[in-house]
């Protein structure tokens, strides 16, 4: 496996971030990098369109600059790093969308040109979160720090597919990072007037949530330790009013969060499921949202 890494550059801090980021990972794995620079058209957002059938505009000379400087940094910092540039007439989401189809990994910053500054996490990094079809890392850093890299990785486990899916990259990428695992359960407690229970019954419904949220954990950590027998493997459940709120604050210290894209009682439309969207838009680390199929031995 030699495909790609794919990382979005539209000349933001954020972007750049991204990029090195993407840097260190192709590096890393021996796999080319491609920058990729979605520009608007005036023909419409959103679908790559083949500039030579309806005439787009070449992309303009400020743009290409960019993108060709970007990789000669990215060069001159990783000298064997095979670096590519490309610009795309169509949406940036879409256009890296349509990448991840050919693509080993995505990397894309959580807002761009154009981002306001109280938005969270940009239209196009959602887009690409929710629509990939190879896993995502999304990279929020933060103003004069590194992004971690090496360190903790932690997995939001629930015992789902996607959850599986979450628990063995998040296993590859903590060999990669350190050697250590944390699995995590966040599930919620009763807090709802609506739901009584006699004193007796709510301790027994209580320690029935509890076994459940062990039990899933153990069962992925004696996967994770059969494949990954050198991970330190840590095994966490959290009970509390709301776990997408848990799980963001579990991030702490980790050096990379991995969820999958839904859960249990996600919707079948629903692209990204409220405790994946919760720690992609709130996680102190960057997240990798988990993709596609299990990932290569590489």
């Amino acid at each position: 496996m030699n495909s790609p890494v794919v990382v979005g550059v539209d000349g933001s801090p954020t972007s750049y971030a991204a990029a090195g980021y993407a840097a260190r990972i192709a590096d890393q794995r021996g796999r080319p990098l491609h920058l990729v620079h979605g520009y608007l058209h005036p023909l419409g957002y959103g679908v790559g369109i083949n500039p030579y059938d309806l005439g787009v505009p070449a992309p303009t000379r400020a743009a290409v600059e960019m993108l060709e400087s970007a990789a000669e940094q990215l060069r001159s910092r990783w000298p064997g790093l095979e670096v590519e540039t490309r610009q795309v007439a169509g949406g940036p989401a879409a256009s890296l969308i349509d990448e991840s189809r050919r693509a080993g990994l995505l990397v894309v910053g959580t807002r761009g040109v154009g981002g306001f500054k109280g938005l969270l996490l940009g239209s196009v990094s959602t887009q690409v979160a929710g629509h990939s079809r190879c896993p995502v890392f999304v990279v929020r850093p933060a103003e004069g720090e590194e992004l971690p890299y090496d360190g903790p990785v932690l997995v939001g486990v629930d015992g789902s597919t996607h959850s599986r899916l979450a628990v063995a990259h998040g296993a590859q990428e903590a060999v990669r990072r350190g050697g250590v695992l944390r699995l995590v359960n966040a599930y919620a407690i009763n807090t709802s007037p609506m739901l009584s229970f006699p004193p007796e019954g709510l301790q027994e419904y209580e320690v029935a949530l509890r076994d459940n949220a062990t039990g899933v954990l153990r069962e992925a950590a004696a996967v994770v330790r059969h494949d990954h027998p050198e991970l330190t493997i840590e095994e966490h459940v959290v009970a509390g009013a709301n776990p997408a709120q848990d799980l963001v604050e579990a991030t702490r210290g980790a050096a990379l969060a991995v969820v999958g894209s839904r859960g249990h009682g996600g919707f079948v439309g629903m692209l990204l499921g409220s405790i994946s969207q919760a720690l992609v838009q709130h996680a102190h680390c960057p997240v990798l949202v988990a993709h596609g199929t299990l990932p290569d031995q590489e």
